[in-house]
């Protein structure tokens, strides 16, 4: 597996979509929950990505994105953000949410990634990395 770079991030390169219907905020924000980097021996699963609502804009952000609009440290990798544009990709082709930058975006394996069927989510412990809105 090649190493993934850091990558220099600016609040740009975030992911604007847009969402069909006012209501898919919550059912994107709880599929999200359910996708992200398992821990195959403990069921754990550690979210990858949420949805953030700014100034009437959304955004598919990797936790580590949210970090560094924090003003936390974060090693953002060209990794992370590849999972994070296919994450978004899933959802757009589940008809959750449409993106304007389609053809460039760079993706990961989907084998990066797991997800976790909402019958199966009681098996799992979701982990999240970040939680928006708490201090």
């Amino acid at each position: 597996m090649e190493e993934s770079k850091p990558i220099e991030w600016t609040p740009a390169i975030m992911l604007e979509v847009t969402l069909n219907e006012p209501d898919d905020f919550l059912k994107v924000r709880e599929t999200l929950t359910r996708i992200g980097v398992a821990s195959r021996h403990d069921n754990k699963l550690f979210q990858s990505c949420h949805i953030l609502h700014k100034q009437g804009r959304y955004f598919i952000v990797h936790f580590k994105e949210l970090f560094l609009l924090d003003g936390k440290p974060s090693n953002l990798l060209e990794n992370d953000i590849q999972r994070r544009n296919t994450i978004a990709t899933l959802l757009s082709d589940w008809g959750l949410v449409e993106f304007s930058q389609k053809e460039a975006l760079q993706k990961a394996p989907l084998r990066q990634i797991k997800v976790v069927s909402y019958k199966e989510k009681a098996k799992w412990e979701l982990c999240p990395k970040y939680n928006i809105g708490n201090k």
